[in-house]
């Protein structure tokens, strides 16, 4: 059966072939394979390209439900085992990258933008610091995590955006922040009236090795709704890129800024 022809509420089950390994974080592109059928299935960047469309056109027509797919020569291998039936069934993908796996993955840098005044105000160490005014917090994990990795050579800079006067969640954050800071991050703080000039995305992220794109989203109330969305095309990640540095630029210092 077609994919796109299961009954509606289904989902068809494909066999993993293989994924580019050359690819941030191993998401794309990827070949899979329809059991029973041996359809292929493609995921991949489109080509945007209006040469590469130009000369494409000059051999067939892509319909509007159909688009150009690039595949890396280094998927060729697994390409002629989807299609000649030699590859393992049953066989499962990476799936949903973890953050420890983008972290390992990375090689020059993280850049990781913060852009609301309150996440989650059910936090148990935030409540308990509203009632007691205590900053202890358990960094021991993100210290041993972050700590590897800016060990090695790995540029960590995390900037927040916040609006002044900072909200209750913003305080208890910069009083906390002191592990962020042994885990070897520079962070700084931008108070919104002084980057309201300035072009930024909707949507909190990380950026890895200017590489991938990861943006997260989040409730009204700031809790994490743990939707992700990657971007790995640099046309879309350049003009990030420039973003973060120009918003970086204007940013205080951790140890400069005193929330007002």
């Amino acid at each position: 059966m077609n994919p796109q022809e299961q009954p509606a509420g289904s989902s068809p089950r494909l066999d993993f072939v293989g994924v580019d390994e050359d690819s941030p974080a191993n998401k794309c592109p990827a070949i899979m394979v329809v059991p029973g059928t041996g359809d292929v299935v493609q995921v991949g960047r489109r080509v945007v390209d209006p040469d590469a469309l130009a000369a494409i056109a000059q051999h067939t027509a892509i319909a509007d439900d159909e688009t150009a797919i690039w595949t890396p020569a280094n998927l060729t291998p697994d390409l002629l085992k989807a299609l000649t039936g030699t590859h393992t069934t049953g066989q499962a993908g990476p799936g949903e990258p973890s953050f420890e796996q983008l972290l390992a993955g990375t090689v020059r840098s993280v850049r990781h933008l913060e852009a609301r005044d309150t996440y989650d105000p059910t936090d148990p160490a935030f409540v308990n610091w509203k009632v007691t005014g205590d900053t202890s917090y358990d960094w021991q994990s993100w210290i041993a995590l972050v700590g590897a990795a800016t060990g090695r050579g790995v540029s960590f800079r995390r900037l927040r955006i916040v609006s002044e006067p900072v909200s209750d969640y913003i305080r208890w954050e910069h009083a906390i922040s002191y592990g962020n800071v042994k885990a070897g991050e520079e962070l700084r703080w931008l108070p919104r009236h002084l980057c309201f000039d300035l072009p930024h995305p909707a949507a909190d992220f990380f950026l890895w090795d200017a590489r991938l794109l990861a943006y997260n989203f989040t409730a009204g109330d700031g809790t994490d709704t743990g939707r992700m969305e990657y971007v790995a095309d640099p046309r879309r990640i350049t003009p990030v890129v420039g973003m973060f540095e120009m918003l970086w630029e204007r940013g205080v210092p951790h140890h400069a800024y005193t929330p007002v």
